[in-house]
């Protein structure tokens, strides 16, 4: 598709996070699985939850559109997400690991922060009044994540100090 126009470049992203948010749903049981802290394991549980909302609101803004969601491979998202599972497969002590998974989710978080910040930037610039609110929800609830995840690490961070 050329890009020719700030709404062709608007689909385009939201199909990038579309693809990124179907990516996510697939990795966050098995960092929650992977998880030892019972909060963290349930920040995981939580955010799978929302992340199923994320792509339902994705879903409506592309019917709004009269779009596909389809079509495009996030591979950014791919990325971190490899890296996550590579981590996973270490042999570490869990409050390290958890210390981990921490690290691996808020580089998704930012990720997704900053994607969906720039095309609730493009739906507002685009008079899509309706996406605005949409896509400010999952930025919301993205940022939310992140402090919390932030929150969980100040102790879980302490706890991985521990040298065996």
């Amino acid at each position: 598709m050329e890009m020719d126009s700030l709404r062709k470049l608007y689909v385009d992203e939201l199909k990038d996070l579309y693809s990124a948010e179907k990516q996510i749903l697939q990795a966050l049981p098995k960092m929650a699985k992977k998880a030892s802290d019972a909060q963290l394991k349930k920040a995981f549980e939580t955010h799978l939850e929302e992340t199923r909302g994320q792509v339902e609101r994705l879903d409506r803004i592309f019917e709004l559109l009269g779009k596909s969601s389809r079509g495009k491979k996030c591979k950014g998202m791919e990325g971190l997400l490899e890296e996550g599972k590579e981590m996973m497969q270490e042999d570490m002590e869990p409050e390290v690991m958890d210390a981990a998974l921490i690290s691996a989710a808020q580089r998704v978080e930012h990720y997704e922060i900053a994607g969906y910040g720039t095309v609730r930037t493009y739906a507002q610039l685009l008079g899509e009044d309706q996406h605005v609110k949409l896509l400010q929800q999952t930025l919301d609830e993205e940022g939310n994540t992140d402090k919390k995840l932030t929150q969980l690490a100040s102790s879980i961070n302490v706890e991985a100090l521990v040298e065996a």
